[in-house]
């Protein structure tokens, strides 16, 4: 298959697009609906009360009631649904259910605390009456949102599917007739090429497996979806095997059976596709957003507590050797993108660049006296911190290697890849469970690169802030470092 193949695909893959995600949009829904009761109650308030003599407090509680019943009767009605998004004409009557019941236990509830002289009826009926008409409002207003940022390719996931068998066909016939268009396919990717053609199903075959590797590295890529029948379970595994390395959420597709018979909607994007999700990437929905504010906002405030003792190491690293205060290196990094990670320099400078990169070793002539300490002391890491906030690096997560190191090492250590799914850290947890510094055997980085994959299929905010925290007491002062 010639290699300027890959760049081709029915839909653009050059669109710069938002990836739909169930998760984000239930939580937008959750705030939206909660903006409009909030805003309906307030707007009736001020509109109907007489202030020198209505208690506030009293309607405030009301409020807020009736605001975490919705939620909750919401949640359990299924109007928190990815499907409930883009079908709000069918849910108005579930819409209005949900909203009655919410005010009919307000009321209940009111009678029983004998409060109800505190209550302007007028407020109450106002109060009912405009909030379900602007959670309606809210909703169907939403779905336009949706639909205009599909068809226009701003908000839609770049879907990938293996396989172009009777069963691959079926599930590009669902997705090709979703309405609104959530899914776009990029193409197709089969082992077998000799059973297949330069398309399939109207879209072209890019490649075996090989070249969705690299097709998924050098495209954005959200979905993959395997659609080979469940019995070849073998080849099954090894196909996810070689995928969980990739920062993609793998799928798989029903077998026949599964599109011939009825079954429950999925709650995900794939509306009305039958599939069962096997690996997940690390960073999603709000997830990723989470992550980003974390790393920007400490990286501001370690810059802002660093940055006169960085200012102090440069001037010394200047007047103690001839070269420049830092130093870069090429080393991989998320998706085995190629980045230039910074560091104040250690070394006496090489002009000429060496072939090979060679690690330092114990009692190094090439370190400098001031070399050793800020090494020791893992203050050489400091100007990563500008790779943090350029968005090359994050706070937390493996440590990138070398360019050539990392080649070598993914040819004898299965998975190896796995721990580019996220980005790459100042500090991480293999490093403050003592997997720093020197690796010079394949034992010492196997057992780094088991840290590094369990802190990426292990993520959350909190664990960050305990490999950060632990970093302090761990991380800085290394009996591996020199």
């Amino acid at each position: 298959m010639p290699n300027e193949q890959l760049n081709i695909s029915k839909e653009s893959s050059t669109v710069k697009n938002i990836p739909i995600s169930h998760a984000v949009l239930t939580g937008l829904y959750v705030v939206f609906d909660g903006m409009w009761i909030i805003l309906s109650g307030a707007i009736c308030y001020y509109l109907i009360n007489d202030f020198s003599i209505i208690n506030s407090k009293i309607y405030s509680t009301a409020l807020i009631f009736v605001l975490f019943c919705s939620w909750s009767l919401s949640h359990f009605a299924n109007l928190y649904n990815f499907e409930a998004f883009i079908t709000p004409f069918q849910n108005i009557t579930k819409i209005i259910v949900v909203l009655a019941t919410a005010f009919c236990l307000f009321i209940s509830i009111a009678y029983s605390l004998n409060v109800t002289d505190y209550f302007n009826k007028t407020w109450v009926y106002y109060f009912i009456g405009s909030s379900v008409f602007l959670i309606i409002f809210g909703r169907v207003l939403g779905f336009y949102v949706i639909k205009f940022m599909t068809k226009n390719k701003l908000f839609a996931r770049n879907v990938i599917i293996i396989g172009s068998d009777r069963r691959a066909e079926m599930l590009i016939e669902k997705i090709d007739n979703e309405y609104p268009k959530l899914n776009n396919i990029m193409g197709i990717f089969d082992d077998r090429l000799e059973r297949t053609g330069p398309e399939a199903c109207g879209y072209p075959v890019l490649g075996n497996l090989n070249d969705l590797q690299r097709y998924i590295r050098n495209h954005k890529i959200d979905d993959v979806i395997i659609t080979l029948p469940w019995s070849a379970d073998e080849r099954l595994y090894n196909i996810a095997r070689k995928l969980r390395e990739l920062p993609v959420h793998i799928y798989l597709s029903s077998d026949l059976v599964g599109f011939r018979m009825p079954f429950k909607p999925s709650t995900n994007h794939f509306i009305g596709v039958p599939m069962i999700e096997i690996v997940r990437t690390p960073f999603s929905d709000w997830m990723i957003f989470i992550k980003k504010v974390e790393d920007i906002i400490f990286s501001i405030i370690a810059l802002i507590i660093f940055g006169p003792l960085m200012l102090i190491i440069s001037a010394l690293i200047w007047m103690e050797s001839p070269g420049p205060v830092i130093f870069k290196q090429k080393r991989y990094g998320y998706n085995n993108r190629i980045f230039e990670i910074y560091k104040f320099r250690s070394m006496t400078h090489q002009v000429v660049e060496e072939e090979k990169t060679h690690q330092a070793v114990k009692n190094d002539p090439r370190i400098t006296r001031l070399g050793k300490f800020i090494r020791k002391t893992s203050l050489d890491e400091l100007p990563q911190i500008i790779n943090v906030l350029n968005g090359s690096m994050s706070l937390v997560g493996p440590r990138p290697h070398a360019v050539d190191h990392n080649e070598d090492y993914a040819k004898v250590i299965d998975g190896y890849f796995a721990r580019h799914r996220v980005k790459p850290g100042i500090t991480g947890w293999a490093q403050i469970n003592g997997y720093r510094g020197i690796t010079d055997t394949v034992d010492k980085m196997e057992n780094r690169v088991k840290y590094d994959v369990y802190y990426a299929e292990n993520w959350s905010f909190f664990f960050d802030l305990n490999i950060l925290f632990r970093t302090i007491f761990v991380g800085f002062i290394s009996k591996n470092s020199m």
